[in-house]
């Protein structure tokens, strides 16, 4: 039998800011058609994580590799097989909601741009909004165009950081579905959420991060460092 490969590694990683470690001895192996979901409470660390993974922040200690490669946000060959949604998205002003990914689909080329576009925003449901510039658009439709601008090009590694926010009920259930979908498909996703229920439907392991270890004071005993408890 042929052995797994990861498609994402993260080993040993440590991010401080400061006298704070946010993270510490952080290790993850994701696999082709894994889906993992990062849970805990805001400020735990989940969004440092993130960034190390796509390489946007620079761990500390501890490196990340995408298919053997070390992560590099600049580096081309990642930046063709990782697709992100993690921080709110700069869109160009002057550029059309149809503009922006059917510029994403050419740029990654895309056999059939004009079919992959029209697919997708009939799937996030922006047909009538297509022709409008980003900003006139609601913060809910700019989630979905945020998303359309992953699922346009693309990809064998997804990170996504809560993709629910700014969706209604009935987004989140698509977003499960289409997540479901991928990783059916043998992507890899890695996720952070505070959904429970696309956490329940999407993630193949949940890893609930409990917290950063922070400076002692006086003779207080020191904080326990910042750990992370794996589910299946």
């Amino acid at each position: 039998m042929a052995k797994r490969v990861p498609v994402l590694t993260a080993s040993k990683v440590k991010k401080a800011f400061g006298p704070v470690t946010i993270v510490e001895n952080f290790s993850l192996d994701v696999f082709p058609g894994e889906a993992i979901a990062l849970t805990g409470r805001n400020g735990v660390g989940k969004s440092t994580i993130l960034r190390m993974l796509i390489g946007a922040t620079i761990p500390d200690e501890g490196t990340v590799e995408f298919e053997g490669i070390r992560m590099s946000e600049t580096n081309p060959e990642i930046r063709r097989g990782v697709a992100t949604v993690i921080d709110d998205l700069d869109f160009f002003p002057d550029l059309s909601v149809v503009e922006h990914l059917d510029l994403l689909a050419r740029a990654h080329g895309v056999p059939d741009p004009d079919a992959a576009v029209d697919a997708v925003l009939d799937e996030v449901q922006l047909v009538p909004q297509s022709g409008q510039l980003p900003g006139t658009l609601s913060s809910g439709q700019r989630r979905r165009l945020a998303l359309a601008t992953a699922f346009v090009r693309p990809r064998k590694l997804l990170i996504l950081d809560e993709p629910e926010q700014r969706l209604d009920v009935e987004g989140v259930a698509w977003l499960a579905a289409r997540l479901v979908a991928e990783r059916e498909r043998g992507l890899a996703i890695v996720m952070a959420s505070h959904e429970p229920y696309l956490v329940q439907q999407v993630a193949t392991r949940t890893v609930k991060l409990v917290g950063p270890r922070r400076p002692t004071v006086d003779a207080e005993p020191e904080a326990e460092p910042a750990e992370a408890e794996v589910a299946p």
